[in-house]
C-alpha cells in the first residue's frame, strides 16, 4: 500500500550518503515514507546507487534522472508535480547529507496533520541550533533570516530552512511554474507564496547538523540571489503580483 508521505531528496555527488540516507528513512517505523530522489546527472554514480537499490523497496524508492545539474528550485518543482500526481497528502524536502535528522520526519508529518498547512525544520525556533558551521557561516545564515523577516513581514524564524513538510493542498495551489528562483531564495519564495496565500506556517526545531561526507553546494552566487530576490518578492507582493493568488484548480 502506498504511503501518505513522499520525501524528496536532490541530489548531485552524493554517493557516500545516498545508499545509508534510504536506508535510515525506511528504517523509520513510526510513519511510513516513501522516497524521491531526483538526480542531476551525478558523475559520481549516485544515480547508479540508487537504481541499484530500487528493486529490494516494494515501491517505495523512486527516481527521477535529469540531464545535468539544473538547480535545487527545478528538482523540488519536478518532484513537487510529480508528488502531486501520485496522490501523496503529505510532500517533505529534505537534504541527502544528513544535516536534517531524519527522525524529525515524523514531528514535520505530524504538525501538518495536525493543522498546519506547512511545517519547517527550523534550526533558530529556539535559539541558534547548529552543528559544526564556521562561525561566519552561522552568522551569515542567522542574520540572512532575520533580513527576509524585517523585508518580507513574515514571522518565520528559518526561512531559508529546506527541511520542509507541505500538505499536498498547498502545492496545488501555488503555481509552481511561476516560482523563478534556484537556490536560498526558492526556499523563501516557496513560504513567503504559502504564507501571502494564508496558509499556516509551523516551526519544528531541530538541530542542524554540517555535513560529515561529501561536498556542500552551497555558493556566493547563491547567497546573492536571496539577498535580492527577497526584494523583487516584496515588491510583486506590494504590487498585487498573481503568483500569490491561489491557482482555482486547488482543492484548499
Amino acid at each position: 500500500m502506498r504511503a501518505d508521505s513522499v520525501v524528496i531528496i536532490p541530489t548531485y555527488n552524493e554517493k557516500e550518503n545516498i545508499a545509508k540516507m534510504i536506508e535510515t528513512v525506511f528504517s523509520i517505523e513510526e510513519h511510513r515514507f516513501d522516497l524521491l530522489v531526483i538526480d542531476d546527472n551525478s558523475p559520481d554514480g549516485t544515480a547508479a546507487i540508487v537504481e541499484g537499490l530500487i528493486p529490494s523497496t516494494g515501491g517505495r524508492l523512486h527516481i527521477i534522472k535529469r540531464a545535468g545539474k539544473l538547480g535545487l528550485g527545478t528538482a523540488y518543482i519536478a518532484g513537487f508535480k510529480w508528488a502531486i500526481a501520485q496522490g501523496y497528502d503529505y510532500v517533505i524536502e529534505m537534504d541527502a547529507d544528513f544535516s536534517h535528522p531524519p527522525r524529525k520526519l515524523i514531528e514535520l508529518q505530524a504538525a501538518c496533520a495536525g493543522g498546519a498547512d506547512v511545517a519547517v525544520g527550523s534550526r533558530y525556533k529556539t535559539g541558534v541550533n547548529v552543528v559544526n558551521w564556521p562561525m561566519g557561516r552561522v552568522l551569515m545564515s542567522y542574520y540572512a533570516s532575520a533580513y527576509v523577516r524585517f523585508v518580507l513581514g513574515m514571522n518565520v524564524r528559518d526561512t531559508t530552512a529546506g527541511f520542509v513538510c507541505y500538505r499536498r493542498e498547498v502545492l496545488e495551489a501555488i503555481n509552481l511554474d511561476g516560482i523563478e528562483f534556484k537556490g536560498y531564495a526558492f526556499q523563501i519564495e516557496m513560504k513567503f507564496t504559502a504564507y501571502r496565500m494564508g496558509f499556516k506556517i509551523e516551526e519544528v526545531p531541530i538541530v542542524f547538523v554540517n555535513r560529515v561526507l561529501g561536498t556542500s553546494k552551497m555558493s556566493s552566487g547563491i547567497f546573492g540571489e536571496a539577498l535580492f530576490g527577497v526584494i523583487k518578492l516584496r515588491l510583486e507582493a506590494l504590487f498585487g503580483s498573481k503568483k500569490f493568488k491561489r491557482q482555482t484548480t486547488a482543492k484548499a
